[in-house]
Order: C-alpha cells, then sequence, then structure tokens
C-alpha cells in the first residue's frame, strides 16, 4: 500500500484496476470521464479501454465480456443511463459471469447537464444493487466491493458516484501494483437457457431477482460502508439520515458540537431495513439530507408505517430541505441549525476580496462553431427558419450575438426534432446542427429517419475532429483509438451518401464567402441535404498571429462585436480592440469588418 494525491475518479479507476478489471468502455461525459481516461494512462496487464460510440453500445460490449467471465466496467453521466437502458433493464434479468460495474456519475446542480435525474431510482427501477460513495477514499475502496458483490450475485450493479466525490481530491491508501487482483476470465460458455432471453426466462429470473434483493436487504445491513453512528447523549432523541457527499458534509457540520444519531446509508437500494430499523427504534424524529431526491426519506416512511415505528421523517418532502440542486456544507449547516436547535458555525472572517469577473459561458476565440453559425445566419436572412441544435460546445451558439440554437433535447435528437417542426411548418427553413462526436452517437438513425420519410431539412455537421466539451476524445471519425491504435476513419461525408443523402458538401467555416455561398445553394434544394463544416478546434491546433485592429480605418461601428461575440475582440475605452492572448488569428472578424480595419489572420481575404 501507498499513499497518494488523487482526483475522485482517478480513485474509482485505480480501485476497479485493483479489484482485476479485464475491460471498460464508456462515453464521455461530465463528471464521469476521467475515470476511464485515468484507466488508460495507468492500466497495467492487458486491460482493454474503449470509447464507445454510445452509452449502449459501452454497456452491451461490457456485457458481452463480463458473459465471458471478464471483470468489466462501464462509464457514463446520468444522462447517459438514458441511452444505455434498454440493454441495461434486460441485462438486470439476464445477469453475468464476470463481476460488471456500471458507474454513473450523478450531476447535482445541475453544473453541466441538461437534468438532475437520480441514478438511485435507475436502481429500484431496475432492480439493481447501488453503492453510493461519500468520499475519495470510500469510492477506491468500495468500487471492489461494487465488483466482489456483482460476481457473487452473478448481477451488474450500479455505482453512483456524484460531481463533489467525482471532481473531489484527497490523499488516500492505494494498493501497490503487484497487489492487485487478477482475473483470468474464464471465456464464454454457451448456454442458451441462460444468455438468451425469452418470455419464460425473465419470469423465472424475475422472481429469482426479488429473492435475491431480499437477501441483500439483509446483507447490506451488515455491510460495513453502511452505519449507524451513535449519538454523542443517549437521550438525544433526533436522527440524521444521510448518503454520499452529503454525509461528509453532515460530519463536517457537527464536527464539535454534541452529533445526534447518524444512518449514513451507503447501498440505496437493496435499502439496508434492519439497519434502518435499528436506528430509528429508539427516535422520536429523523432528518434526511440527500442529493437529490427523497430516496432515503420515502424509505425511512416506509419502514416506520411496516414496523408501527412512530418517528416522525423529515426532509424534502416536508420541505425541511431545498427540493433540488445540490448540497454544500452551507445549506446543511442551515438544515442542522434548524433541525437541532444548535448554534450556527463560526463564519471565518477573511480579507476583503476583489469581485470574480463575470464570465459567461461562450464559444472559445477562434472556435469554428462561431464561423459555421454565423454563417448560416448571414445566409438566411429575411427567410422564416429554424435552428435546432444537440449537445456539445455548439450549444453555446445560443448566445447572443449568434442566438443560432432555437431547440436542444439530448443527444441527437435535433435531426428529429427539424423534422417535426418542417412537417408542420412547411414553409420554414429547418436545419439541424450536431458535431462530428454526437453524429456517430446518436444522429445518424435521425438522418435515416429524415432520408426515409422525405423530409425537407438541411444538415449542418459541425466537424472539429473531437469530442471537445468532454476534454478531446477520439471517436470514430478522428482515426485513433484509446488503446493507441490508428485505424480507419470513419468518412462522415460517406456515411451520409450511404444512407441516402444525395447532396453532401464539405466546406471550411472560416472562409466566409465560401461557407455563407454554400449554404444558400443546399438550403435552396428540396429533401434532405448536408453540410459538412470542417476546421479544427481551435484548442487543439497551435494559433496564427493574432489580428489587429487599425485605428485610422475602424470607424468603431463595432460589427464584430455586435455580430460574433468572440471574447477576443474587447472595447478598451470605449474602442475596439484585439486581446492578443486570446486571439488565434482565425480570421474571421477580418471578413466581417466593412471597412477591412482588422487585419491578419489565416482567412484574410
Amino acid at each position: 500500500m501507498h499513499t497518494e494525491f488523487l482526483m475522485g475518479n482517478a480513485a474509482i479507476a485505480m480501485g476497479a484496476m485493483a479489484a482485476g478489471l479485464n475491460l471498460i468502455s464508456g462515453y464521455p461525459g461530465t463528471p464521469s470521464t476521467e475515470v476511464l481516461e485515468t484507466t488508460a494512462k495507468r492500466k497495467t496487464g492487458d486491460i482493454y479501454v474503449e470509447w464507445s460510440v454510445n452509452e449502449k453500445a459501452a454497456l452491451e460490449l461490457a456485457a458481452g465480456a463480463a458473459y465471458s467471465g471478464a471483470r468489466t466496467m462501464v462509464t457514463m453521466k446520468q444522462v447517459g443511463l438514458n441511452v444505455a437502458s434498454d440493454p441495461l433493464m434486460s441485462l438486470a434479468y439476464v445477469g453475468v459471469k464476470g463481476g460488471m460495474v456500471i458507474m454513473v456519475a450523478d450531476d447535482p446542480g445541475p453544473i453541466s447537464s441538461q437534468t438532475e435525474q437520480d441514478t438511485r431510482h435507475f436502481a429500484a427501477f431496475s432492480k439493481l444493487p447501488c453503492f453510493d460513495p461519500s468520499s475519495v477514499q470510500e469510492a477506491y475502496d468500495m468500487i471492489g466491493d461494487a465488483f466482489a458483490y456483482s460476481e457473487k450475485y452473478h448481477t451488474p450493479v450500479l455505482f453512483r458516484p456524484t460531481t463533489r466525490v467525482c471532481h473531489g481530491y484527497a490523499s488516500i491508501n492505494v494498493k501497490d501494483p503487484e497487489e492487485y487482483l487478477v482475473n483470468k476470465p474464464e471465456g464464454f460458455i454457451k448456454d442458451s437457457s441462460k444468455w438468451v432471453i425469452f418470455p419464460r426466462l425473465s419470469y423465472n429470473n424475475h422472481i429469482k431477482i426479488e429473492e435475491r434483493n431480499e437477501e441483500l436487504s439483509s446483507v447490506f445491513s451488515d455491510y460495513d460502508k453502511n452505519r449507524i453512528i451513535p449519538a454523542d447523549e443517549s437521550s438525544c432523541r433526533k436522527g440524521i439520515a444521510t448518503h454520499g457527499i452529503s454525509f461528509s458534509y453532515v460530519m463536517e457540520c457537527l464536527s464539535g458540537q454534541k452529533a445526534p444519531c447518524i444512518l449514513k446509508v451507503s447501498t440505496p437500494f437493496p435499502f439496508p431495513e434492519k439497519m434502518a430499523v435499528e436506528f430509528l427504534k429508539d427516535l422520536d424524529e429523523v432528518l434526511c439530507i440527500e442529493e437529490l431526491d427523497p430516496v432515503i426519506e420515502k424509505e425511512l416512511t416506509y419502514i416506520c408505517g411496516k414496523y408501527g415505528l412512530s418517528v416522525k421523517i423529515r426532509g424534502k418532502l416536508s420541505h425541511d430541505v431545498k427540493p433540488a440542486g445540490e448540497n454544500s456544507c452551507k445549506s446543511v449547516s442551515e438544515n442542522l441549525e434548524r433541525f437541532l436547535g444548535i448554534a450556527p458555525a463560526a463564519v471565518i472572517k477573511r480579507e476583503d476580496m476583489p469581485p470574480l469577473p463575470v464570465r459567461p459561458p461562450v464559444l472559445c476565440a477562434g472556435c469554428p462553431h462561431r464561423a459555421s453559425f454565423f454563417a448560416v445566419k448571414e445566409a438566411m436572412k429575411g427567410k422564416k427558419t429554424a435552428f435546432c441544435g444537440d449537445i456539445g460546445c455548439y450549444t453555446l451558439g445560443n448566445a447572443m450575438p449568434l442566438d443560432m440554437v432555437d431547440t436542444c433535447l439530448c443527444m441527437g435528437a435535433g435531426v428529429n426534432i427539424t423534422q417535426g417542426i418542417g412537417k408542420i411548418e412547411p414553409d420554414t427553413t429547418c436545419f439541424a446542427f450536431v458535431g462530428d462526436s454526437t453524429f456517430f452517437a446518436s444522429a445518424i438513425t435521425g438522418v435515416v429517419n429524415a432520408v426515409y420519410n422525405q423530409a425537407d431539412m438541411t444538415l449542418i455537421v459541425l466537424d472539429n475532429s473531437t469530442t471537445a466539451m468532454t476534454g478531446h476524445q477520439p471517436h470514430p471519425g478522428t482515426g485513433r483509438t484509446m488503446m493507441g491504435e490508428i485505424v480507419e476513419k470513419v468518412d462522415i461525408e460517406a456515411v451520409l451518401r450511404g444512407i441516402g443523402v444525395k447532396t453532401v458538401e464539405t466546406v471550411n467555416p472560416l472562409k466566409l464567402n465560401e461557407a455563407v455561398d454554400c449554404v444558400k445553394r443546399v438550403a435552396s434544394e428540396e429533401g434532405v441535404k448536408a453540410i459538412i463544416f470542417r476546421s479544427p478546434c481551435a484548442v487543439l491546433i497551435k494559433p496564427s498571429a493574432a489580428v489587429s485592429v487599425d485605428e485610422d480605418k475602424c470607424i468603431q461601428c463595432k460589427k464584430c462585436i455586435r455580430s460574433l461575440g468572440c471574447p477576443g475582440i474587447i472595447l478598451e475605452k470605449g474602442r475596439v480592440k484585439i486581446e492578443k492572448s486570446l486571439c488565434t488569428g482565425c480570421g474571421l472578424c477580418t471578413q466581417v469588418c466593412p471597412t477591412k480595419a482588422i487585419r491578419g489572420g489565416d482567412c484574410n481575404e
């Protein structure tokens, strides 16, 4: 054993490797991404690592390996579980041979997600065991437990850290490589009575699942990560029930105080019922502090009814705890103060600090997506349009002054939403914007649907040759894998033509006049047509020399600012200036300036 200072996601990866991991697959999504990336960087032995095309593919791949006796892990964020839910629900009935952990990182806040959904509900819905770590060290330790329970009970299990565990750092105890468990898969053994899911098999396995989960409820009551921490005073009739990072907040807020009895729930499903009864039996009132939904609160309320316990259960349902958003030390402290009647924690006074600058989310300086959006906007002036967006950096195209994202639902949805609008409003010129990574992940089926059902729409593929939003991971169009292999790129243009899209044009969006002409020409055609705006992500290329403003030519019309919103163009004492530390020299602004006062850049004309 040794000590390392690790991010929570890195600790989860290290814990999985120590537990004998053979294969890890996933799809990038904050706050889960670093688990797979850490495994790729630090893997030992023959661990196979894959960024799959989407979460469904990742889960099915890992299931096949687990059928063969491998220990496998799948990584995703909470909305990614929606994509993987189809195979997940059936896999719960089929089961696995090797240990299989599905790591789903929830994002309370939400900080970088469309939803605040709580994966603990998915555990109950899919009838799968769920582990909920409260710290970086516990995440490292618990991942090994998750593999052990999965393998013992032949079931996939869910592992549900939240953002503050995933992205928190701590010095923790980890195993040395020579201490790692070595798992040698037996291989796939044919047995259609086990691996082929028929209705009769599902019925029989459903009975077994219910029996197993009843057993696990009792087993988890003795699991050492579930704990009852006795009150400091035996006369205290109040208790706190909590879990995950909220447990850490509770313990921090109660430091130095006379603490009530505390129930720490690390396995929200199956719920440790026997332990919960022991916790409740001598109490009058319990406050549940949890993220995100009242899962523990509902379980304790049910247990009180089942066992005839007259304990008042408080929490989100009783409006004692806020119903949405992530918890913090401050919010938990306020909850405890009201419930326990304790004095507020002393506030540490700090010297007055200057206010932080306002930093709204915005496309990077030099981002080719800005040029793509602007080209479409210029080409469609005066027309009735609908611009349907998608999930990625380009979602930021909704901000002023671009204002080019009218809808955004989930990955790949923009292509189909475009079709829906067009069917109801045939006089609307409809566009769907999708990134290259999202195209492969979930938009292809939408394009097939459009061609088959004779939609009238223009697909805009924003191809910056990476999965930029989540940290520049590879995808099928980049020509490399997470195993370091150089492979044949999947050609987006060829895929579109193979689907049946007759008109497919590729253009550099930073060549503005060419891009605008291309949009006008292609959008005027009937049916499904596509434009691929291809230019690399500004973060991945070496910037050119920054552009400059010729103050003698500048008429201070500020069109560059009002049209583009590039953070590299600023106002200094009322005059347009270029922030040279940000400017990449893309040259878009030089093509927008009516007096050619901005000079330089790659695409200056």
